[in-house]
């Protein structure tokens, strides 16, 4: 099973809105393939472990099937994968995760019971690891909206900004490297319109020498590199984005997506090639967002944007870098540890 997680990682930022999933079969101590969904549209794990299975030329039948999430049951991109275990000749399986969602829940476990096959439920630490494996597609299944991960860097004496005239950086290189990384896992990216106002940022994943390319996704544009564009969302209740930002200027990255109070005049946005959900409220925005298909939303945007969704009750995880830095005010101090790299601390807050 812990083979099938780290498989299951292979189609990170690759198969949303669909769930990571690694599979492995095995007989008599030995791996006879392995495999995990790739691309979204693509073999489901089952299948690719199965296909596997067969290049290596070996017999499924009587094989124990490692898998980490539900065999699904319904006819969606690709096949039933029931039908596949059930047609190998497969004997048991054991699964890691429950899939929450209204067309699988417990479907694919039944069928499997119905044809003879012996199906269990993994437990403990390889359990919990399937389920945070799929944060985000855990709860648009059980809830429609999308897991929200906030991201903030700080100083040691909780500033959000540099000070006027400094870089504008708070973290340092290595951190707004994997900071792209995530943006190129999630869905979307999200920051408020005072940021936008004061940074007039892209909002895009950008791919760094010191970094392999990152995963691409059908479905999502495409810049000419390796890098999965997530769409890009401005909170931005008055329809203030300026028509000559970069955000505007650069719609052919990625879509933007402006999420404004009924009442704001919006034709221009439109116009320019935003889209635009008008709606009231932090949860009434998210709600949109979650039927658009968008199952984790990436926050960027500061201190501001944070608040409002703390406030809201809809922030589900904090990824946090601590500079080893005292700002003071307005006064920048020399570094605590000089040479000391960023701390990151991540938090989960709920679980789905």
């Amino acid at each position: 099973m812990r083979r099938a997680l780290e498989l299951a990682e292979g189609g990170r930022g690759r198969v949303s809105p669909n769930p990571l999933v690694g599979a492995v079969l095995v007989r008599d101590g030995a791996i006879l393939g392995e495999g995990f969904h790739a691309e979204l549209g693509e073999l489901h794990a089952e299948r690719a472990a199965l296909a596997d299975c067969a290049a290596r030329g070996n017999d499924p039948r009587g094989a124990t099937l490692y898998v980490t999430l539900e065999p699904c049951a319904h006819e969606g991109r690709q096949p039933p994968c029931v039908e596949a275990i059930l047609e190998a000749g497969i004997d048991r399986v054991v699964i890691a995760s429950d899939d929450p969602s209204e067309k699988a829940a417990g479907r694919g476990p039944g069928i499997l019971r119905d044809g003879g096959v012996a199906v269990e439920f993994a437990a403990g630490e390889e359990a919990s690891a399937a389920r945070l494996l799929n944060q985000p597609f855990r709860k648009h299944s059980r809830t429609g909206l999308p897991l929200v991960t906030l991201k903030l860097a700080m100083s040691l004496d909780g500033l959000t900004a540099t000070p006027p005239g400094d870089s504008p950086w708070i973290s340092d290189e290595r951190s707004r490297e994997l900071v792209h990384r995530w943006r190129a896992e999630s869905d979307a990216i999200a920051a408020g319109i005072g940021t936008v106002l004061a940074d007039d940022p892209l909002l895009t994943a950008r791919p760094t020498s010191s970094s392999a390319p990152l995963p691409s996704m059908a479905v999502q544009k495409r810049t000419g590199t390796d890098v999965r564009q997530p769409l890009r969302v401005v909170f931005d209740r008055q329809a203030r984005l300026p028509l000559d930002s970069r955000l505007l200027s650069s719609l052919g990255e990625s879509p933007v997506i402006v999420v404004t109070a009924p009442g704001a005049e919006t034709g221009a946005l439109r116009e320019a090639g935003a889209e635009v959900i008008v709606a009231e409220g932090i949860p009434a925005g998210l709600a949109e967002l979650g039927r658009r298909g968008v199952t984790s939303l990436f926050l960027e945007g500061g201190r501001t944007l944070a608040a409002a969704f703390a406030d809201a009750g809809e922030i589900d995880e904090a990824r946090v870098f601590v500079a080893p830095v005292l700002f003071g005010g307005s006064v920048r101090l020399e570094p605590v540890a000089p040479g000391a790299g960023d701390t990151l601390i991540e938090t989960r807050f709920r679980e789905w």
